[in-house]
């Protein structure tokens, strides 16, 4: 998503919403797991063949904006409050918030919504705000209109059985694109 804006002559404010930070590298993760690095990635920290494939520059720390990050791993926590990215752990916080006069590329890791609402999920995390909390955070990011661009990690269709999940995730989804 980064390697389209950034074609299209766009830097943007990226804002992350995920459960999880996604800022481990090779030295701090405990599981290996690749999908715990890309924000880290982004920012150049860490792993970085593929932005040296895309011949992509990372995005500068201070245009990200992490919002929630419960579940984070030890050696992970250190990184992000090394970092000079912006972290909020209350998604409310970003109704009050002054953003910057740039296009905004929203990261909607579908695990942020409480898993008593949406449990259909790979990764749960305790606690969690929920889809009301995170509905009216989506419909004031959508009355900026600068929203350049969206990134959504998704839900388990096979853990939904309910559907739950997806009409809680598409609703939050629908907000943000459509307000």
């Amino acid at each position: 998503m980064l390697a389209g804006l950034r074609s299209a002559a766009i830097d943007p404010i990226l804002i992350w919403f995920d459960a999880h930070g996604d800022f481990n590298t090779w030295q701090t993760t405990p599981s290996g797991f690749l999908g715990g690095m890309p924000l880290a990635m982004l920012v150049g920290t860490g792993e970085q063949t593929m932005l040296k494939a895309l011949n992509l520059k990372p995005l500068s720390e201070d245009r990200v904006i992490l919002t929630d990050a419960r579940d984070l791993d030890p050696g992970e926590k250190l990184l992000i409050e090394e970092a000079n990215i912006i972290l909020l752990t209350d998604v409310r916080d970003l109704l009050k918030l002054t953003l910057p006069d740039a296009p905004l590329y929203i990261h909607l890791d579908m695990d942020i919504v409480t898993a008593e609402q949406a449990p259909a999920m790979n990764y749960p995390a305790a606690g969690g705000p929920s889809a009301k909390e995170l509905q009216t955070v989506m419909k004031h990011l959508n009355r900026t209109e600068k929203i350049a661009a969206v990134s959504v990690s998704s839900w388990n269709p096979k853990m939904d059985e309910d559907g739950l999940s997806r009409k809680i995730c598409m609703g939050l989804l629908s907000t943000l694109i459509n307000g």
